[in-house]
């Protein structure tokens, strides 16, 4: 058989906390013709008592237990797993296309011997007759950013004993981007490959914007392990954090300078001007709905002080990590 011919030897890892959009995405790679060497499922649940409900017809699969300790430590232990030439890890809510498996087929043939990553191409469904929410902006910024685990296909030879992702990403957040960088900066490349996948948005809450905060912890850790411009790298616009401390110590010195009035006047104006123009920044892109003009004001006042709290956060376990690693 021809080199361009033959078959590439895939597994397939996909972790999960247990969310009912599994079974969409196992259908999806059955109804694509999908066949792995093995499709490892990692069930991420802190809970492992009672068994995670697989119904696949692929076959073998294995399903593991990984103790809820997050997305990087759930798929080192999906690579132990694995044997095959490369290892393709999928999320828990993404819904392959009808070509996917033979569009996968092809993004490996063709991969030079440089290439330790191909990238999905992922998109993200946005409601056709009303602006998107905040939240689903917020999702369908997946479709435009680099080098994301949603669906990424990677050489199993470069994965080192103690697993392609660092652990102290406990979040599904910056765990990708923090293994890409290292690819880079060890002379590897990664590619955009031309299989296509679905993320659907997932529904959100009222207060998940002030939760998804606990990211900037992650971005701490980025910082610490390769630098400030990190962001950059990565085709990212500019963070928010500065805004976000003013905004905190212009609220901060509004109700404790007791003595001086109009040095608390001046203080609470930049407070309401900073917290009323993030507002506005969220509003005018949505549907303007009254609940989602509710949920942007109230979460425009809780998420700058949410975010100041889990950078400080981060940059105390970053230095405690970096400090471990020097002793």
């Amino acid at each position: 058989m021809a080199e361009h011919d033959a078959i590439a030897q895939y597994d397939i890892v996909i972790p999960t906390i247990g969310r009912a959009s599994l079974g969409a995405t196992l259908r999806s790679l059955e109804d694509c013709g999908a066949r792995p060497g093995r499709l490892v499922i990692v069930d991420d649940r802190r809970d492992g008592s009672t068994p995670l409900d697989v119904n696949t017809a692929m076959a073998p699969t294995t399903v593991t237990w990984a103790g809820g300790r997050g997305p990087a430590n759930a798929r080192n232990l999906g690579v132990t797993h694995c044997t095959s030439t490369w290892v393709v890890f999928l999320d828990d809510d993404v819904v392959v296309s009808t070509d996917w498996a033979q569009d996968l087929q092809d993004d490996l043939r063709n991969a030079d011997p440089r290439v330790a990553a191909i990238q999905g191409d992922v998109s993200v469904p946005l409601p056709a007759r009303r602006r998107p929410t905040d939240w689903e902006r917020n999702v369908a910024r997946l479709s435009t950013a680099k080098w994301i685990t949603a669906d990424m296909a990677i050489r199993r030879q470069i994965v080192t004993p103690g697993g392609p992702f660092r652990t102290c990403f406990r979040r599904a957040y910056r765990e990708d981007s923090d293994f890409a960088l290292r690819l880079i900066e060890h002379g590897w490349h990664i590619e955009q490959g031309k299989r296509k996948c679905l993320h659907p948005v997932s529904r959100g809450d009222f207060w998940i914007s002030v939760r998804k905060q606990r990211g900037n912890a992650d971005d701490a850790f980025m910082r610490a392990l390769h630098g400030r411009r990190f962001a950059e790298r990565l085709g990212e616009r500019p963070s928010m954090m500065r805004t976000h401390w003013l905004t905190v110590a212009s609220g901060a010195v509004a109700l404790t300078a007791t003595k001086h009035c109009a040095v608390r006047k001046l203080a609470a104006a930049a407070w309401v001007w900073s917290a009323a123009s993030f507002a506005w920044q969220r509003i005018v892109p949505g549907p303007r709905s009254p609940s989602e003009v509710t949920r942007m004001v109230v979460t425009s006042v809780a998420i700058p002080p949410a975010a100041c709290f889990w950078s400080s956060v981060g940059a105390v376990q970053a230095r405690l990590l970096v400090n471990g690693r020097r002793s």
